[in-house]
């Protein structure tokens, strides 16, 4: 596959960074190339497919996006015209809407009763792929974490009029009829000028969030979708798929993600929604290569390294390259109690679990320092009961054991462990109490997770017809 870059006059455009990612089947890779002293660009090696070809990230002009379809033994030359003129604010995406965006390929028709989270079929993992969603949520800029639908009447009918208010300035400056067509919708949003079409976006983005508080979760995601194509910013796409993802609908999330990565290249949190969108869906090994992308392209940001930590938890061992990362981010932090954590549990699972004496002291420096950086962090005790009692000294393990369900009474798996290693001493009487207890924490824990599930909506999504 190859092309020409040329600005609005026929000029070729050398220097040009042009991406080619692949939008369908197992292969999300992104192929980069530079266009030459003549404006041309070339990709080698390009399989069977849907792809997204488009240029940017110099900043020097407009980026063009370019749906393109390889057949079988075909070779296309595809050539890319720039748009000479500069965007003004915001970075003056809303002046390229259209150009920016491409229709979806599928619609949110209702909602339902969450029957199954999909993806992961381990209940843990399941449920580490729900906190993950819930903090990928968190990550809405400038904003508090999302809260739940709101059941006090008076915030209520506060959200209430706002949101009609809000609705009756849509209908002021669209005029619209509910007899127009999509395809209408978005001709008519063709000839808005910028500002028109940033100020509609804020009001669908505004309605969306008072729509989420209202629990009409169905409403949002339209609301947010609007938004999105009106202005298609790196906060509406996020805030459209981290919708997408709260209610479970992974496929067409991990789309949304997938633009807006695309379109926003420099964009951490964009990566780490694709990463987490890919996690719930039971791909491990591709969200770990999001979440690495993310951290490697702001190597300062804890974030992707956190999210890495997390994924990394439910996993029985380490790839390589997170461990890399790990060791990094516990570098470069060494104040940061979780990252000396999740270095150290890095470091264990890489070995799966069976480590040498110089690996094992390293992993107890780290869990030592991550205890006195936050003498409350449970998880850091737990593992280190779980170190000494690889050792055979259960007499300390016990004491990190205990530690980690005095700090955090919940953890039934310290209750577990220590259950288990009082049975090991041979005091039947403390490790029948600890695994009873353990019963409980996890029979209370499926209950609640069943009845928070349940309180979820899922999206029915489907194919948009052609």
């Amino acid at each position: 596959m190859a092309g020409k870059v040329r600005d609005s006059v026929g000029k070729p455009v050398a220097g040009t960074l042009v991406f080619l990612q692949a939008t369908s089947g197992a292969d999300t890779e992104t192929w980069r190339a530079h266009t030459d002293a003549t404006g041309m660009f070339k990709f080698e090696g390009v399989r069977v497919g849907s792809y997204t070809l488009r240029t940017g990230e110099s900043g020097e002009s407009l980026t063009v996006n370019k749906a393109v379809e390889l057949a079988a033994g075909e070779s296309k030359k595809i050539d890319l015209v720039l748009d000479a003129r500069k965007p003004s604010t915001q970075e003056n995406l809303s002046a390229a809407a259209p150009a920016l965006f491409d229709e979806p390929q599928f619609t949110v028709a209702g909602v339902t009763q969450a029957t199954n989270a999909g993806g992961h079929g381990s209940d843990t993992v399941l449920r580490n792929s729900e906190a993950l969603v819930r903090d990928t949520a968190s990550l809405a800029a400038g904003e508090a974490p999302p809260k739940a639908a709101t059941k006090n009447p008076a915030e209520e009918g506060q959200l209430l009029q706002e949101g009609s208010e809000i609705q009756a300035e849509i209908l002021r400056l669209e005029g619209s009829s509910s007899e127009e067509s999509a395809s209408e919708i978005r001709a008519r949003d063709a000839k808005l000028e910028s500002e028109a079409r940033l100020k509609r976006a804020e009001l669908y983005h505004r309605l969306a969030q008072i729509d989420e508080r209202l629990g009409n979760p169905l409403e949002a995601v339209h609301e947010y979708q609007r938004a999105a194509e009106l202005t298609p910013s790196e906060t509406n796409l996020y805030d459209w798929g981290t919708e997408l993802l709260k209610h479970r609908a992974l496929e067409p999330a991990t789309v949304v993600f997938e633009k807006g990565s695309a379109a926003y290249p420099k964009s951490v949190r964009m990566l780490i929604g694709l990463g987490v969108a890919w996690y719930a869906r039971g791909a491990d090994n591709r969200a770990v290569e999001y979440l690495e992308r993310a951290s490697d392209l702001a190597p300062a940001d804890p974030a992707p390294y956190l999210f890495m930590g997390k994924v990394l938890s439910a996993e029985v061992t380490a790839p390589p390259a997170v461990v890399e990362r790990l060791a990094r981010f516990a570098k470069m932090t060494p104040d940061n109690a979780l990252g000396q954590y999740y270095y150290a549990v890095a470091l264990w699972k890489e070995s799966s679990g069976s480590v040498d004496d110089t690996r094992a002291a390293a992993i107890e420096t780290l869990l030592q320092n991550a205890i006195r950086l936050d003498p409350k962090l449970a998880l850091a005790h737990l593992q280190l009961g779980v170190l000494y009692a690889q050792r055979g000294d259960n007499t300390r393990a016990i004491v990190e054991y205990t530690k980690a369900t005095e700090i955090e009474p919940e953890l039934d798996e310290a209750h577990y462990r220590l259950g288990m290693t009082y049975k090991k001493n041979g005091d039947e009487g403390a490790a029948a109490r600890e695994l009873k207890l353990h019963e409980e924490l996890v029979e209370q824990d499926a209950e609640r997770t069943e009845r928070e599930r349940g309180e979820v909506q899922e999206f029915v999504v489907k194919l948009r017809d052609k």
